[in-house]
């Protein structure tokens, strides 16, 4: 299993580039004789590669799914994994790849303990696309087509067993300052400048944390031609979060009231685009994903604790569509980074707690 996830850490699979890793992956599932498709999600997500689902049958006809995604955030240069005193990291200076690969090996494994030896409940193993950059491949995922009345997502960089009742609502804005460029030296009166509107905007947002569920943040900011003209244009891309959806709204139409005051005072124009990437979700403690969870890793010895995030994952797309799902911590950390790792032992600890949460879903189903 480990060595699995070595190889699958090193093929590269930016966001929009995983058909190799989506190969990789269907092909060792069918190895093992488990059955495995591809859906038709891949021009929809702007992926490379549709999600991949695989089904186990159970003892009997009941099922509970897991999901993880088979994407990564962009990198340069390869990807080189190494054992460091039992602790996975990136030889170089580029992201390990743990995120997801560290829950794609662990679905891996399951699929090839349970192939000849049947669970005692059926499995449903997704493998979405796209997912860091809006859960693209998540969103196009059917719930209709889903077996399963539950499910659970292996994706948090945090200790194992923390159990994600509670996620946010995130919405992205992009504002587009369009001024008057002039010579700066000879004419400045004439010009209107975009980036003195952005900055008066961005001076007027309330940024950071604004109460203890919601965030707000201006991440990029880019305009401008030569230090000698006038600017005519400037863009800011920003974002609001809440684990309240009302918050997050009033958030992002507080920096959008920002944007459109500073156009107006530096005698610009604002073209402003809102895009809601994904709804957040928050589940009660008796929500069945949550018990099956919570017994789970107990049984395995693990503290078991329902915590919220700042951050999404397909479990908030899943959710949105209507389908109960949780989202589970996994043991990596520093994801996204080149600092990024994982533990041996965390790899080989989330795989008996997706065992023990088969053994606790055919309990309850």
């Amino acid at each position: 299993m480990l060595d699995r996830f070595v190889r699958l850490c090193e093929i590269p699979s930016p966001t929009g580039e995983e058909r190799a890793v989506a190969d990789a992956v269907l092909a060792e599932l069918r190895d093992v004789g488990v059955e495995a498709a591809e859906d038709s999600a891949a021009g929809a997500a702007r992926a490379a590669a549709g999600n991949l689902i695989a089904r186990i049958p159970g003892e009997r006809d009941a099922w509970v799914m897991f999901g993880c995604h088979l994407d990564t955030v962009p990198h340069d240069g390869p990807i080189e994994a190494v054992l460091d005193q039992d602790v996975y990291r990136s030889r170089g200076d580029t992201i390990l790849g743990a995120d997801n690969k560290a829950a794609v090996t662990v679905l891996i494994e399951l699929a090839t303990r349970y192939a000849h030896d049947p669970p005692p409940i059926g499995l449903e193993l997704l493998f979405t696309v796209a997912e860091e950059d809006g859960l693209r491949g998540a969103k196009e995922v059917d719930p209709g087509s889903l077996r399963s009345p539950f499910g659970f997502v292996l994706d948090h960089a945090s200790p194992i067993g923390e159990v994600i009742t509670a996620a946010p609502t995130y919405k992205r804005l992009m504002a587009d300052f369009e001024g008057t460029e002039a010579h700066s030296g000879i004419r400045p009166e004439d010009g209107r400048s975009a980036i003195a509107a952005a900055a008066a905007a961005i001076a007027a947002m309330k940024l950071g944390r604004l109460d203890q569920e919601t965030t707000a943040n201006v991440g990029v900011i880019s305009g401008g031609t030569a230090s000698n003209v006038v600017p005519g244009h400037c863009r800011i891309d920003g974002e609001a979060r809440s684990l309240d959806d009302e918050h997050a709204s009033k958030a992002i139409g507080a920096m959008v009231d920002a944007c459109t005051w500073a156009a107006s005072e530096h005698e610009c124009d604002v073209d402003i685009e809102l895009r809601e990437m994904f709804r957040g979700y928050r589940l009660p403690s008796s929500a069945p994903p949550v018990r099956v969870a919570r017994a789970a890793l107990e049984r395995c010895g693990l503290e078991a604790r329902e915590v919220a995030t700042g951050g999404g994952s397909d479990a908030n797309a899943l959710s949105a569509a209507g389908f109960e799902c949780v989202l589970l911590a996994n043991g990596t950390e520093a994801n996204h980074t080149s600092e990024e790792r994982v533990a041996a032992q965390r790899i080989v600890q989330m795989l008996a707690v997706c065992e023990a949460i088969v053994e606790e879903a055919a309990e309850r189903c």
